[in-house]
């Protein structure tokens, strides 16, 4: 397995954001999926980066990415760094591939300057809820698109100290 950065509208990005729009479509039943509104800009080094795991036949198995949050305060802290896009094929789960892209992201945040990373999950992403409890986040005041859903829960973990 080998993590490479590629830009957000890579086809292998496109595929696996595509995949996870409908696994949240299933989970939360609203028909429409993730509706926060990214563009590739927003994950060019240093404001950001994007990551795909690849298998050994170059089969695209897991992704995930970073961007700033100077441009949108509401809700962000000075220095923040958003997680978006956290997702691993079914078939794949299990293997920590998770964890190591978060791991990757994390440190390459921290090397931009970044002082802490947050993210938005869902109440019905139990695994997601575990891998980062796991890794070090806590619950944090509500932000971003989804902030006035019952169902959105908040995290943040301090890349350097507070």
């Amino acid at each position: 397995m080998h993590v490479r950065t590629v830009s957000f509208d890579h086809p292998d990005a496109v595929k696996l954001n595509d995949q996870v729009q409908l696994e949240y479509v299933e989970r939360y039943g609203d028909g429409e999926g993730d509706a926060t509104p990214l563009d590739a800009s927003m994950f060019v080094p240093p404001s950001g980066l994007y990551l795909i795991a690849y298998d050994d036949q170059d089969r695209p198995l897991a992704t995930g990415g970073w961007r700033t949050q100077d441009e949108n305060p509401e809700g962000y802290s000075d220095g923040d760094a958003e997680l978006k896009r956290m997702y691993v094929i079914p078939e794949a789960r299990g293997l920590g591939l998770a964890r190591r892209i978060l791991a990757a992201l994390e440190e390459d945040a921290r090397a931009a300057g970044r002082t802490r990373m947050v993210l938005e999950t869902g109440d019905m992403q139990p695994e997601a809820i575990a891998l980062y409890t796991s890794s070090g986040y806590v619950p944090c005041a509500k932000f971003g698109h989804y902030r006035e859903y019952e169902s959105s829960l908040c995290m943040a973990k301090f890349l350097t100290r507070p």
